[in-house]
């Protein structure tokens, strides 16, 4: 009798699981845009290594992208289409947003910050990497902290939060720090390498990222103290809880088996650009905190 019973409230749980899961899609609207599309639309950086940059084939890599490929296989499941094309997008730092508040793209695989003003045009996911903002100087330039920067340029890409961060710091110390504008980090490159400024502030993961594929990476070195706190975390598409709920699910699973910090160590310790960055302390115990129990 108690195995009956057992058997029967499985096969029934079974029942309302297997009813529950695809009512995701009938009220998703972002999930009922790529059903009836037949494929989704995932925009990635080009050059934030290592969460999203070219391999040599023009192909998008790294570890958001990683991620974003994971949801997308939830996707697939949960829509029950194997052949669900992927559509990748390229975009940047002043793009990134505006493409996701319009419905361009589906969800936005690269190195964006978490705050309350870009909360307005999307929704984040559960916090993937925890930065803060730097300068990447060149060796010997006397720079070793933003004190230090009082009369010199600084390059700062557009449309960030290292931008808004840079601009308060110089106002907060009453130093002159002349700024340039960049729409990328190649760009901001340049600007360096060129001597046009002499510094790029941005998250000092970034930054690494850069030296670790500069020419020449024994020239460049990240200096002075963080003047930002930055979590990142896969941006999605506002106000469409459904999609929102499968993707945290896909994050979480991760966070919870331990598959998170392996593709964590793939990209990043030491990474196929040998950026050679261990996971920190904050970081494990952020995984561990949103690994959220069924």
């Amino acid at each position: 009798m108690i195995r009956t019973f057992r058997t029967a409230f499985a096969a029934a749980a079974a029942f309302v699981l297997a009813g529950a899961l695809p009512a995701l899609a009938q009220e998703s609207p972002t999930l009922k845009k790529i059903k009836a599309a037949g494929e989704i639309s995932i925009g990635h950086r080009e050059a934030s290594v290592p969460f999203a940059f070219m391999d040599q084939a023009g192909k998008p890599q790294g570890y958001s992208v990683d991620l974003c490929l994971k949801i997308v296989d939830e996707v697939k499941k949960e829509l029950n289409l194997p052949n669900l094309k992927v559509k990748f997008v390229a975009i940047n730092a002043q793009t990134r947003i505006p493409l996701i508040a319009n419905g361009t793209i589906d969800i936005e695989c690269g190195s964006t910050t978490n705050n309350l003003t870009r909360a307005k045009q999307g929704d984040f996911l559960p916090v993937t990497f925890i930065t803060g903002s730097k300068l990447l100087v060149k060796k010997g330039s006397g720079i070793k902290s933003l004190a230090d920067m009082n009369g010199k340029r600084a390059s700062i890409s557009s449309g960030t939060t290292n931008e808004k961060a840079l601009l308060a710091e110089i106002e907060k110390r009453k130093i002159k720090v002349e700024t340039v504008m960049v729409k990328d980090h190649p760009q901001a490159m340049l600007n360096l390498e060129s001597g046009r400024v002499d510094a790029y502030a941005s998250d000092d993961v970034l930054l690494y990222g850069m030296i670790s594929t500069a020419k020449d990476p024994s020239q460049w070195e990240v200096v002075g103290e963080f003047f930002s706190y930055d979590p990142y975390g896969l941006m999605i598409p506002r106000n469409d809880s459904d999609y929102r709920l499968l993707a945290t699910r896909v994050i979480a699973d991760l966070m919870r088996s331990g598959e998170m910090e392996k593709i964590y160590n793939k990209w990043f310790n030491p990474g196929p650009t040998n950026i050679k960055m261990p996971i920190s302390a904050d970081l494990k115990k952020a995984f561990s905190i949103q690994a959220l129990p069924y």
